[in-house]
């Protein structure tokens, strides 16, 4: 099926909603863009593939939150609707305020650095209170829904045509925003687009975030008070190193990220890693669920054998989703790079703030690059949402306008609520103002958004 204009719409699909704001995907980004829109006043749907929300934090399985909190972990400065939510889950005993969590941690691998003020949760929690504030909000939902083609009236996106058991349906919205990481609505709408490294197209591994149960805290623990850093180095290096060189380590990685979780003695790992899949080909895909559950079970047996504490776990459970780390970006009215977030570019339409490390995993094996940015924080500007030529239309998550090095920043959860909170504000206003995104007044959006509990001031010198 090819883009779907209005008078085939008439004639070929059914139209079963008229609204004002139309979120697809419903991960970090478009739970936050569609609180936002529904909050400041728009009739507001939410599209979602799943039967849940949370996207990578549920179907996907990747805990806990990276850091909401500046490079240094001196003060919160991802607030607004995540912090919001991170309340809500805490109240509801799935998750841990960020500001309770110190590094090193074990609900951060006990990293030494860049991960101070980490947000562990419950992904089941984390589904209900979702669905708990899409209800307060009004917003509505079609879950088990996907997304099939952009509703195009010439180069302006009108809404969506889906697909679930109901048969083929036309959403019609006078904006849309795309949550779904893959720029899956911006590029089928004719947006230009990038996919990986700007060089050559490549892109970081995939993994399989899965759960083991039966680890021995106490022993973990003490392993690390007998080996600070740098002895016991960030991830078990030590360890994967003699996995490696016994030939008994399937995923070529540096080191392992296991965390704890909030149920005693079930850690969550991110240890998988394959690389040269596309998250946006089916048979990719599919060959990355066999071969990361394959290695699933290699790696336990390599915990079973090399990690302290982890010497009679048995696997629990393995996520549903593929863990995917870049695909597509926009090409926004402005592309983010990593001299901005180096050197504290000031943005006269920020609309949030991100800090986390710039995290490359290897593009061809275990060359990883772990950087730590220039500045305590850096701005977001509203322009990396906005794409070029095509209307009606805003993209939030990790398929943001950014370069490769500056979208291994922005990608991760905490800003990924930044960009879905400033997204759905601005395409409420829009509505409001019967005008389209890219003519939302920076200023104006900055002036709600701040009213809101967002902070956006530049960084420190």
């Amino acid at each position: 099926m090819g883009k779907i204009d209005m008078e085939t719409l008439s004639t070929q699909v059914p139209v079963v909603a008229d609204v004002d704001v139309l979120v697809v995907g419903g991960g970090p980004s478009g739970i936050a863009a569609a609180l936002a829109a529904a909050r400041n006043g728009s009739d507001t749907l939410l599209v979602e593939q799943n039967g849940y929300l949370g996207g990578m934090a549920t179907a996907g399985m990747v805990m806990p939150i990276m850091t909401s909190f500046d490079r240094e972990g001196e003060e919160q400065i991802i607030k607004g609707l995540f912090d919001e939510f991170v309340t809500e889950l805490e109240k509801q005993g799935g998750g841990i305020h960020p500001s309770k969590v110190h590094e090193p941690s074990p609900y951060a691998s006990y990293a030494p650095f860049a991960h101070d003020h980490v947000t562990p949760f419950d992904p089941e929690i984390f589904k209900v209170v979702a669905f708990r504030m899409m209800n307060r909000e009004g917003v509505k939902m079609k879950l088990h829904s996907s997304f099939i083609q952009p509703l195009m009236d010439g180069e302006r996106v009108r809404g969506a045509v889906i697909f679930n058991k109901s048969g083929f349906e036309a959403i019609h919205a006078d904006v849309t925003v795309d949550c779904t990481g893959d720029a899956d609505v911006s590029r089928k709408s004719g947006c230009r687009v990038v996919k990986g490294r700007e060089s050559d197209g490549l892109m970081q591994p995939v993994s399989l975030f899965f759960r083991v149960y039966g680890v021995d805290e106490a022993r973990v623990d003490a392993y690390i008070k007998s080996h600070p850093y740098p002895e016991h180095e960030r991830g078990w290096a030590a360890q994967v190193k003699k996995a490696k060189e016994a030939g008994e380590l399937p995923a070529n990685k540096q080191r392992m990220f296991l965390v704890k979780t909030l149920t005693p003695g079930t850690w969550a790992c991110n240890a998988s890693r394959l690389h040269n899949i596309d998250s946006t080909d089916a048979e990719d895909l599919t060959r990355a669920q066999q071969t990361l559950r394959e290695q699933v079970l290699e790696l336990v047996r390599f915990f079973n054998k090399y990690i302290p504490g982890f010497e009679t776990v048995k696997l629990l459970d393995t996520a549903d989703m593929i863990g995917v780390r870049e695909s597509y970006r926009i090409v926004g009215e402005y592309v983010l790079t990593l001299d901005d977030i180096n050197n504290g570019t000031v943005f006269d339409d920020a609309i949030g703030l991100g800090s986390f490390w710039i995290d490359i995993h290897g593009l061809h094996g275990d060359d990883d690059v772990f950087a730590k940015p220039g500045k305590k924080w850096y701005q977001i500007p509203y322009r990396s949402l906005v794409p070029l030529k095509v209307d009606g239309l805003l993209t939030a998550g990790r398929a943001l306008s950014a370069t490769h090095e500056a979208a291994a920043s922005a990608r991760v959860m905490s800003p990924c609520f930044v960009t879905g909170q400033a997204a759905g504000t601005a395409a409420a206003m829009a509505v409001k103002e019967k005008t389209v995104p890219r003519r939302v007044s920076g200023a104006q959006l900055q002036e709600t958004l701040v009213s809101q509990n967002v902070r956006i001031e530049s960084p420190p010198a």
